[in-house]
């Protein structure tokens, strides 16, 4: 076995994605390359597929079966504009259509439902830019009537078992949330909860008299409750004292819940059906942590993700009559040839004594290498055990991959959600500074060669680091990361402006704290960094504009500090062409070598 990953092996396109059996379970999907660029393809359950569309441009990620089977249905932008159309692409006939051709508009798909085949609801900000209508499409006819009017602070929606939106989840002017419920022609509040709780919905139960709740009122993390409509006592389902609630699996065309997931280090399913007791006590004997990607209507054939950190991910299909599983394909079968290496669990104690947990990953053999802080993004997200192309690109060059779920970091309850409150620049960057020394106190690092990089908030990570921690770091790679708190809040998109108090709370008010946000921005502390940075942004990032990463690096090169920046502008938020991720990765390769080894 060889040691040195070639990059098109991590970062270029999969031989194969993301499988998807048809409702009847006649057929399957999968995104696999067409003349380069990532389409779907269609074929007998299990067997050959053949090309369906023609993109050529960014390639598909985002895919589903109509449920007439007939067509298959996705979701594309323009460049990384994020504002997405839906498409359609008859099987019979090859042809694609747009059934959203609106210019400017954003498409959200809301649901389809197995009884109503030819429908599909889609979420549309046509009529305001700033609030998402839900319409309802005609699969055969492309026609769409309105569904439901956004009241003016819906982020959601929720259709009962005929198929009409019965629910919709609102944020309130204090950064709190609640659920309404149809009532007629207009809306009642249902549940709700303050800025810092969570709260969301799942589903309706069988008989429509019940709903599956995300709730973490009265409690730390998130768990799933079954809440009656009428105001009843509502039932704890599924709960775990150290983790989130994570995704809940509902029967398709019974409506019931089945299982959930919490993942603390690795995930852990808790079994609510018995009858598939026995599918999950097999499926946790699999090598690796097993998800469901996709099933078919009657239930009895599953589709498996199997992720793991050193194996490129593999799905298999699982058949649930005999409980036989059989591979259906490996997303980049050609890593086998090179030994990946471990991600490990890891967790310290901050300086203020909250519990941070992170993994770490290791090349073979080494001894205090040097170390790469790779920071998620979000930052109200984490990061997983599993396949990380980053961490095993690291890894294969001789680096150590340090991944951390500093506070602020979702799934980890709200107390260490909401310890990042306001914290930006500050204790959530004391996080990352006290991973990188304990790091260096057990001997995985080498405490004078050690990187950040990350991208998004991971990138401001990145450029805070540089600005606010000296000494810790040799150099930085910001990925599409914000430098200025206030441009980049007064910038956001214009559906995000529900959500805006959200930003107030746990970032600062671009209103009336002008000088705390300048204190939290990197591009104000230009003269306190003296390590070189690497800086890449898409040229059509809705989220973190092009101003963002240019305005620091004017501001660097003005003081003749060393930066190198990337443009790339047929990108959005990260990078989805192929050929875009393989430059930059080629260049942040060079870049490490250059100044970490």
């Amino acid at each position: 076995m060889s040691d040195r990953v070639p990059r098109e092996l991590l970062f270029g396109n999969p031989e194969r994605a993301s499988p998807k059996i048809s409702p009847n379970g006649n057929l399957w999907a999968y995104l696999a390359p067409d003349e380069g660029v990532l389409n779907i393809w269609v074929g007998p359950e299990g067997r050959d597929a053949r090309p369906v569309t023609k993109d050529r441009g960014r390639g598909i990620r985002v895919f589903l079966w109509a449920e007439d089977e007939r067509s298959i249905l996705y979701v594309q932008d323009a460049n990384g504009d994020e504002n997405w159309h839906l498409y359609q692409t008859d099987l019979e006939s090859g042809v694609t259509r747009d059934l959203t051709p609106l210019p400017g508009v954003q498409a959200q798909i809301v649901a389809t439902e197995p009884r109503f085949k030819d429908e599909i609801l889609v979420a549309l900000n046509d009529r305001d830019p700033k609030l998402h209508d839900v319409w309802r499409i005609n699969l055969k006819t492309g026609e769409r009537t309105l569904e439901a009017t956004n009241p003016g602070d819906s982020i959601g929606w929720l259709p009962d078992h005929d198929f009409k939106i019965a629910l919709h989840k609102a944020m309130t002017p204090e950064g709190g949330t609640v659920l309404r419920l149809r009532d007629g022609a207009g809306w009642r509040d249902f549940l709700s909860c303050g800025p810092d709780d969570q709260l969301g919905a799942h589903g309706f139960a069988p008989g429509g008299k019940s709903i599956y709740i995300e709730s973490s009122v009265g409690r730390d993390t998130t768990a799933l409750l079954e809440v009656p409509l009428d105001g009843g006592p509502s039932k704890v389902l599924a709960e775990h004292p150290e983790s989130d609630l994570g995704a809940v699996l509902i029967h398709p065309r019974r409506y019931h819940a089945e299982a959930a997931c919490f993942e603390i280090d690795r995930l852990q399913w808790k079994v609510l059906d018995q009858s598939l007791k026995m599918d999950f006590f097999a499926m946790a004997a699999l090598q690796g942590d097993a998800t469901i990607v996709s099933r078919n209507d009657a239930d009895t054939v599953w589709y498996l993700l199997v992720n793991k950190p050193d194996k490129s991910p593999a799905f298999l299909r699982w058949n649930r009559v005999g409980r036989v599983a059989t591979p259906l394909f490996s997303t980049r079968p050609r890593l086998d040839a090179y030994a990946l290496a471990p991600m490990t669990p890891i967790k310290y104690n901050a300086r203020d004594g909250r519990t941070v947990r992170g993994y770490l990953t290791v090349p073979a053999g080494a001894s205090k290498p040097p170390l790469v802080l790779c920071v998620h993004g979000g930052p109200w997200v984490r990061d997983r055990w599993g396949f990380h192309p980053e961490a095993q690109w690291l890894a294969s060059l001789g680096y150590a991959c340090l991944q951390l779920n500093y506070r602020g970091s979702a799934g980890f309850g709200k107390a260490h959600l909401h310890a990042g409150d306001r914290e930006w620049g500050a204790k959530m960057q004391d996080d990352l500074t006290d991973g990188v020394k304990w790091a260096v106190e057990q001997g995985h690092a080498d405490p004078v060669r050690v990187a950040i990089y990350g991208g998004s908030y991971g990138g401001y990570a990145a450029l805070a680091g540089a600005a606010f921690t000296p000494g810790v770091y040799r150099c930085a790679i910001d990925v599409v990361g914000p430098s200025n708190l206030i441009t980049l809040i007064k910038s956001i998109p214009p559906y995000w402006e529900p959500m805006k108090r959200i930003f107030d709370l746990r970032v600062g008010s671009v209103d009336t704290e002008e000088a705390f946000l300048k204190e939290r921005s990197p591009l104000f502390h230009i003269d306190k960094i003296g390590i070189p940075l690497l800086i890449a942004q898409g040229a059509h990032d809705p989220r973190v504009k092009q101003a963002e990463s240019e305005q620091i690096v004017a501001a660097l090169r003005a003081k003749n500090k060393p930066v190198e920046y990337l443009l790339y502008p047929d990108e959005g938020h990260g990078f989805a062409k192929p050929s875009n991720r393989l430059d930059f990765y080629a260049k942040a390769e060079a870049f490490l070598a250059l100044h970490l080894t």
